[in-house]
C-alpha cells in the first residue's frame, strides 16, 4: 500500500494544487465557502440514485434514520435563501452501488450557486474556472482537448438533430415515434425517457466534448429536475451538462424557486422511486421547500472534482487520483 501511494504521489500533489486553485478562484470572485451536514434526513429525490443509510443515536436513547447525502444541493440552496450570497463547497458525497473507471461510491463534488446569474453567465464562469485549473491543451485517452478555444454550446434539440436525426421535442412522451424516427427497436418496457437516455449515451455523448468542452443545454422539460422551464419554450428546462474528453463533468440549473411546483416534481419522483427501490423511503425535505420561497433568482452547478483531476493528470481511472479508495 505504501509503495502504491508513493507511485501516485505526483498525481495527488497535482490534486492538492487544484484544490488550492479552486478556492482561490471562488474567493477572488466574492464567493463564500460553506460546509453543510453530510448525514441528513432527506438525501435527495433523484429516482435512480441509491443512498447510504445510517442511524443517529441521541443521548436520551432515541434515534433517527439519516442518509449520507448524494449532493449538498438542498442545504446550499437554503443558505442562499438565507444570505443572498454566492456560495461554494467542496463536499464529500455518497452514491451507493456505483463503481467503475469514472464512478466511485464516495467522491468529491464541487458545487457553487450564484444569485442573479443566468445559465449563460454560469457557462461563462465555468469556462473561466476550467481555464484556471487546467492547461490550455491536454490529452485524455484518445482525445486532444483545446481549452483555449470557446467551449461549444449545443442545445439538446440540436444534438439530437445532428447525431440522431430526429426532432426530439416533437416526439416528447411518444416512445414509439422516437424509436421509429431514430431507426431503433423499442425494447420491452422502454419508456420515452429510457430511450432518450439510451440515444444520448450511444449516439451523442461519444461525439461531443472531443476537440473542446461542450455544454449540452436546454434539456427536455421531463428532465427538468430542479431547473426552471424556459419561459421562451416551456418544452425545455434551463439546464446544462458539461462534457469534456468523454467525461461528463457537471450538471447545472437555472434554479426553480417555486415551492409548489418543486413539491409536485418531488412527489412525482418519489412515486417513481418507490416503484424501483421501495426501501429508499424518506420524507420530503420540508425545510428546503420552505426556503425556496425566499431564494433569489439563482443558477447553480455541481461539478465532479475528481473527474476534473483526471482530466488535468491524464489518469485513466478515478482510483489513480484518490488518496485512498
Amino acid at each position: 500500500m505504501t509503495a502504491r501511494i508513493q507511485e501516485r504521489l505526483p498525481l495527488l500533489r497535482r490534486r492538492a494544487r487544484m484544490v488550492q486553485a479552486v478556492r482561490a478562484f471562488f474567493e477572488g470572485r466574492g464567493y463564500l465557502e460553506v460546509e453543510t451536514p453530510y448525514a441528513v434526513p432527506a438525501p435527495g429525490e433523484e429516482v435512480h440514485l441509491r443512498c447510504f443509510r445510517t442511524v443517529l443515536e441521541r443521548p436520551d436513547g432515541t434515534d433517527e434514520v439519516r442518509y449520507l447525502h448524494t449532493s449538498p444541493e438542498f442545504a446550499m440552496k437554503r443558505l442562499v435563501a438565507a444570505t443572498g450570497q454566492p456560495l461554494f463547497q467542496l463536499a464529500r458525497v455518497w452514491r451507493n452501488g456505483e463503481r467503475s473507471a469514472t464512478h466511485m461510491p464516495e467522491f468529491t463534488m464541487l458545487e457553487w450557486y450564484r444569485p442573479g446569474a443566468g445559465l449563460s453567465s454560469l457557462m461563462d464562469e465555468t469556462e473561466d474556472l476550467l481555464r484556471r485549473v487546467l492547461p490550455p491543451r491536454l490529452s485524455h485517452g484518445d482525445v486532444m482537448l483545446e481549452l483555449d478555444r470557446p467551449f461549444e454550446r449545443l442545445t439538446m434539440q440540436e444534438a439530437f438533430a445532428r447525431h440522431v436525426g430526429v426532432d426530439l421535442l416533437a416526439s416528447a412522451g411518444d416512445a414509439d415515434r422516437l424509436a421509429r424516427e431514430a431507426g431503433v427497436a423499442l425494447r420491452e418496457g422502454e419508456s420515452w425517457e429510457d430511450l432518450f437516455f439510451r440515444l444520448l449515451l450511444e449516439r451523442i455523448e461519444p461525439h461531443i466534448g472531443r476537440e473542446r468542452p461542450t455544454f449540452l443545454t436546454h434539456w427536455p422539460a421531463e428532465q427538468a429536475a430542479l431547473a426552471k422551464r424556459d419561459p421562451a419554450d416551456p418544452r425545455v428546462a434551463l439546464r446544462f451538462e458539461l462534457y469534456a474528453a468523454g467525461l461528463e463533468l457537471a450538471n447545472a440549473f437555472e434554479e426553480l424557486t417555486d415551492p409548489q411546483e418543486q413539491r409536485q416534481r418531488f412527489e412525482t419522483d418519489r412515486a417513481r422511486r418507490m416503484q424501483i427501490t421501495p426501501e429508499q423511503d424518506w420524507p420530503l425535505d420540508e425545510a428546503f421547500l420552505e426556503a425556496l420561497a425566499d431564494m433569489p433568482p439563482t443558477s447553480g452547478i455541481a461539478l465532479g472534482f475528481d473527474r476534473l483531476v483526471m482530466l488535468a493528470t491524464g489518469a485513466p481511472r478515478l482510483e489513480e487520483i484518490l488518496w485512498l479508495s
